[in-house]
């Protein structure tokens, strides 16, 4: 058995059945297809990929980490078709990830986690006895309430699988505080991630690589592709912490004149970001801009000095009852499922 099905995870590694067939590559399709901005220069292409990349609503870093761009580039190459398809069938499995990742907080672009875990096939089975689209392990879905038994087995549950995922990762970012660590976690377990930082005397996954198993380093660096890939961009969950906070700084969100004209209020409760914008009739990326890594530190902290134009503040205080209501009606909604 793995150390990653030890900790009660496994990864699925590069499919060789007909349920994966989106991950086969033949030298008839040897192109980075359409996240190339020039289909006629690849390695053109490629490289205008990285450059000026998004990382959060308003945030952009100048590129890709050096250190994965060789592997990012031979990934694209073998299973960009494939996953461009996925955007396709895969939108309602995606869409259902996505509202269950934003009710506790996690940036919805850990859903490319499923994609590298299982293709998004609920029967998936790894040899180490990892079943379902997150690839949990007996151990794990019964710890986080799930039902496996010889009749039931719920890890193939899109839905409730789902919740379990995001609770374990939710868990696993409190840990770490840095998004690759726990994807490395995840796959390995944190006893290796733990190890590889006391042996590199580091935190930062790009120093600490050399120390984690092979399987668990790539499954990083799948991760990272995955998303570039369906994409187009980096994000949030691509960077190390110190990168994050780095882009954060380099990049102002908001310019002097909006900051000027808006409002800060404490709040307390588990309020949802997309329930307040749906309220004071807000654009999403636009209230990000304002309240970076909101719906993150609330779930973890149940606090946040929120920020809004005066007029939106305005509608937020008079309908606060209201948007908390609606808030924990989605919480308590995904706690039952």
């Amino acid at each position: 058995m793995t150390l990653a099905a030890c900790f009660g995870l496994a990864f699925t590694a590069t499919a060789t059945t007909a349920d994966h067939s989106f991950f086969r590559y033949s030298s008839a399709q040897n192109k980075i297809s359409d996240t190339l901005t020039d289909p006629g220069d690849s390695k053109k292409g490629f490289r205008n990929l990285f450059v000026n990349s998004k990382i959060a609503e308003g945030i952009t870093a100048e590129q890709l980490n050096p250190q994965a761009v060789s592997f990012v580039q031979d990934y694209l190459k073998k299973h960009s078709k494939g996953l461009q398809q996925m955007k396709g069938w895969g939108k309602p499995y995606f869409d259902m990830i996505d509202g269950v990742l934003t009710q506790y907080g996690l940036p919805k672009e850990l859903k490319y986690l499923a994609v590298i875990e299982s293709g998004l096939r609920p029967l998936t089975l790894s040899w180490a006895g990892a079943l379902g689209p997150w690839q949990l392990m007996p151990a794990t879905a019964r710890q986080y309430g799930l039902k496996v038994n010889r009749q039931t087995d719920e890890r193939t549950d899109y839905q409730k699988s789902t919740h379990v995922a995001a609770k374990l990762l939710r868990d696993l970012y409190k840990q770490y505080d840095d998004w690759l660590l726990v994807i490395a976690a995840y796959n390995g377990g944190p006893g290796n991630v733990n190890k590889a930082i006391r042996n590199s005397g580091s935190r930062d996954f790009w120093k600490l690589q050399h120390h984690l198993p092979e399987e668990s380093k790539n499954h990083v660096k799948k991760f990272i592709a995955t998303h570039y890939i369906m994409e187009g961009e980096g994000g949030i969950t691509t960077l190390t912490k110190e990168e994050t906070k780095d882009a954060l700084l380099n990049n102002a969100t908001l310019s002097k004149e909006e900051t000027e004209q808006s409002k800060l209020q404490a709040i307390s409760g588990r309020y949802i970001a997309a329930v307040i914008c749906k309220y004071v009739e807000m654009a999403v990326v636009d209230f990000n801009r304002y309240n970076p890594g909101f719906d993150k530190q609330v779930s973890l902290d149940g606090k946040y000095e929120l920020r809004l134009p005066h007029e939106k503040m305005e509608i937020f205080l008079a309908k606060k009852s209201l948007i908390l209501g609606e808030s924990m009606q989605l919480l308590l909604k995904g706690t039952a499922n």
